[in-house]
């Protein structure tokens, strides 16, 4: 790949994220600020753990779990301690970056000095194709993926991390999905996982989830 080809990737990342980060207010600010946070989905993740106890022994619940947790491990790590060290691209929302000041910022949240690629969007989309392999339910799904672009763009809004950030660390998340979905199933062969009932659960939770966040943000807005 050329210089200015590379030139032009970069150009049009930072260009789309100006574009899609200057879609602000203050119910925006609420309501990303908090979508993007981790504690607010513990009660969705719990769900997911209710789900596979109501359709396995607890052998094959702690393979899955085992399963999910080696994902976001992977995920998490090639990005943040081998591509990073290694890329050292500025966030879009670090004082040092000559595009910081043009950046809309939330409450003074920078993350850290460096963002390509996203541990967000990796460990976002690592347990939502991880489901997705799994699981194979249609509407589970739609929604875990949907939960996951979104994720994504609070990055975006948040100004602390560029689009091609974001579509790279997707990219490492479902790879890592894809194969630690593959090593379960071989491992627990016996377990008829495209037979899974009960999936609807997890929607049936973040969804009032996310409808609560945007009352939250509606009313503090």
């Amino acid at each position: 790949m050329t210089n200015d080809m590379i030139q032009l990737l970069v150009n049009t990342d930072q260009n789309l994220l100006l574009y899609l980060n200057g879609f602000h207010n203050a119910f925006g600010d609420y309501f990303m600020s908090t979508f993007t946070g981790k504690w607010i989905w513990v009660p969705m993740y719990a769900s997911i753990l209710y789900v596979l106890l109501k359709n396995f022994n607890w052998k094959i619940t702690l393979c899955c779990l085992t399963a999910i947790a080696l994902t976001i491990l992977f995920a998490d790590q090639v990005c943040a301690s081998l591509i990073r060290p290694a890329v050292e691209r500025l966030r879009p929302s670090n004082p040092a970056n000559p595009i910081s000041d043009l950046v809309h910022i939330v409450n003074n949240y920078r993350g850290g000095r460096y963002g390509f690629p996203s541990c967000h969007a990796s460990n976002s989309f690592g347990l939502a194709f991880f489901l997705v392999f799994l699981f194979r339910k249609r509407w589970l799904s739609l929604f875990i993926l949907l939960w996951a672009t979104l994720n994504c763009y609070t990055r975006i809004y948040l100004g602390v991390h560029y689009p091609g950030d974001l579509i790279v660390g997707a990219i490492i998340g479902c790879c890592g999905a894809a194969f630690m979905c593959y090593l379960l199933k071989k491992t627990a062969r016996g377990a008829s996982f495209g037979k899974v009932k009960h999936t609807e659960i997890t929607i049936y939770v973040g969804l009032p989830t996310t409808i609560g966040i945007l009352i939250y943000a509606s009313i503090m807005a």
